[in-house]
């Protein structure tokens, strides 16, 4: 496992503890909870944000 996807599985858990419900960016819905954090959301300029908070 890389550091990028062991520092996403540690976030993703501290995430979920919190309430979030995290989601890919790939068929997201911020509709399925009250708190969405999605995962590698896309920005303008060819930017992205490692996660994005509904």
């Amino acid at each position: 496992m890389t550091p990028e996807q062991q520092a996403r599985r540690n976030i993703d858990s501290m995430l979920e503890a919190a309430g979030w419900h995290v989601q890919n960016h790939a068929g997201h819905n911020t509709d399925t909870a009250f708190g969405v954090a999605i995962r590698e959301y896309p920005l303008r300029f060819d930017q992205r944000a490692d996660y994005l908070l509904f």
